[in-house]
């Protein structure tokens, strides 16, 4: 039986998607369209528009607008608490809606749609964290350095026109994490979706609209990276770019932005280390909780994803035991399942990526398990088994370089130093997982790891909790109160109360 998901989208009720300019949705300038292909299928999903450079500066000059001229900026801020309270309701309220268009859209099962950090509810908590905010943006009044008699003042200012370019995997709370503290600041924004992740953004665009967004204070332009990221992110009138994806993306854009010195957040790539020491609590739980995160849902399509297991030689063989009967009990196919728990890799081109990584890796390590694509009723689908190799060298290219797949690199370490050492040997600092019994050490551990979250015995992502990372895995935080803060510019004022100091 060949795997069809045609009938999820006729129940789903998918519409072409359009772009949304100054309040109005419509076609590209061109005509343009893209049409979608399901991941699991290879089947010709929907259609949307494909804009081009016009529609970028059509745009921003909306959100221009927008903010030099309109409401949005200095709408009072009871106003604006209640339109973002408003919107999280209305994505609690279209939940399962929106997470059947997200199967549509990466073919994330709806099983994993209920996780926290990828579901709908996730971003609705981020919404009403940063409106949270709103009325709390204050400045500081500083009493006088030098003689006189005289106030000296800060004020936080909503930064400007944002471009905020999200990724395929994590539609959801990418979305949030960027245009909620956005426009809690009072910025205009700029969206633009991954071609590979539309559908369900422009719903959650939609609803927004539906809350009561004034019109051009959100603009979308949807298509591919080039000509529409591309075009936005060098755009003169953009003050802000808010990217996830990457490094060599995130790169491209701090280049781009030296033209006009432009405000820029990256959430980039990661190669995070998960660390099993001997006394972990539960070695079996924290092999599951590692293979897990690499193969379940997202199918290690997720930067922050343990994809190396630094594992204590005293625990390696229980830990490896573990690990493989974990892998073997992911289950792929229609996503619409609820027996099915993983994706297929996005697109053929990430297909071919992760094998090329795989090939590469049965000459850097032991292949435990998996390392072939899936056959059968998935053929036709980007499917990827579970890969697990061990005894690799943390200088190996599986080790090192970020496959964004469901692949495992298993190192061995004999003590805490040589643990710490492996874990911050890499380019990227996002994430770092440790499994101790011993407080002491993971309080010790977590502090010297270079690495921007660090889960003991666990991880979770927290709407105000600040995510990012060190060294190349990315610049700024979202989240919490530094998130908000990256879209605000700090004004100070100075006053003279006498005469004497004018």
């Amino acid at each position: 039986m060949t795997l069809t998901v045609q009938p999820h989208r006729e129940s789903v009720g998918l519409k072409a998607g359009r772009l949304l300019i100054d309040g109005q949705w419509g076609p590209a300038r061109e005509g343009a369209t893209w049409t979608h292909h399901h991941p699991a299928t290879g089947e010709p999903i929907g259609e949307f528009a494909s804009g081009s450079a016009a529609d970028v500066d059509d745009a921003v000059a909306a959100a221009r607008r927008a903010f030099d001229s309109g409401a949005w900026p200095s709408t009072r801020a009871g106003q604006r608490i209640a339109l973002l309270h408003r919107y999280a309701d209305l994505l609690r309220a279209h939940a399962d809606e929106l997470r059947a268009l997200q199967a549509l859209d990466n073919s994330v099962p709806l099983s994993f749609g209920g996780i926290y950090a990828t579901s709908v509810g996730a971003a609705a908590d981020v919404f009403d964290h940063h409106a949270g905010w709103v009325d709390k943006l204050g400045g500081q009044t500083l009493p006088p350095y030098q003689g006189g008699d005289h106030l000296a003042m800060t004020f936080r200012e909503p930064i400007g026109v944002v471009a905020a370019v999200l990724p395929w995997n994590a539609p959801f709370l990418l979305f949030a994490q960027k245009v909620a503290p956005a426009l809690a600041a009072g910025c205009t924004v700029v969206l633009k979706p991954s071609e590979y992740c539309t559908f369900s953004v422009l719903r959650m665009v939609e609803l927004l609209v539906e809350a009561g967004l004034p019109d051009g204070v959100l603009n979308v332009v949807t298509g591919p990276g080039d000509p529409v990221g591309e075009a936005l992110i060098t755009h003169p009138d953009v003050d802000k770019v808010s990217f996830t994806g990457s490094w060599a993306v995130g790169k491209r854009i701090v280049e781009a932005s030296a033209g006009t010195l432009k405000r820029v957040s990256l959430e980039l790539g990661g190669k995070s280390p998960a660390l099993v020491f001997g006394d972990a609590p539960n070695v079996g739980l924290a092999a599951a909780t590692v293979v897990g995160a690499v193969t379940m849902g997202l199918s290690g399509q997720a930067c922050v994803a343990n994809t190396r297991a630094l594992v204590h030689r005293e625990v390696y063989d229980e830990f490896l035991g573990a690990a493989q009967g974990m892998a073997a009990a992911i289950t792929y196919g229609d996503p619409f399942d609820a027996g099915v728990v993983s994706a297929p890799l996005i697109n053929e081109r990430q297909l071919e990526r992760v094998l090329g990584y795989i090939e590469r890796g049965k000459s850097e390590g032991r292949l435990v398990t998996g390392g072939e694509r899936l056959g059968g009723e998935l053929a036709a689908g980007n499917f990827v088994a579970p890969t697990i190799f061990a005894d690799v060298d943390n200088s190996a290219t599986i080790a090192q370089e970020e496959i964004f797949g469901p692949v495992l690199a298993v190192v061995p370490f004999s003590d805490e130093e040589e643990a710490v050492a492996l874990a911050n040997d890499t380019q990227y600092g996002l994430g770092a997982g440790l499994f101790t019994a011993d407080v002491q050490r993971a309080f010790r551990v977590s502090r010297r790891l270079r690495a921007g979250t660090v889960g003991i015995n666990g991880f979770q992502i927290e709407p105000h909790l600040p995510f990012g990372g060190f060294k190349q895995s990315g610049l700024g935080r979202e989240g919490g109160q530094s998130a908000i803060e990256a879209y605000t510019e700090l004004k100070s004022v100075f006053l003279p109360l006498t005469e004497e100091m004018m």
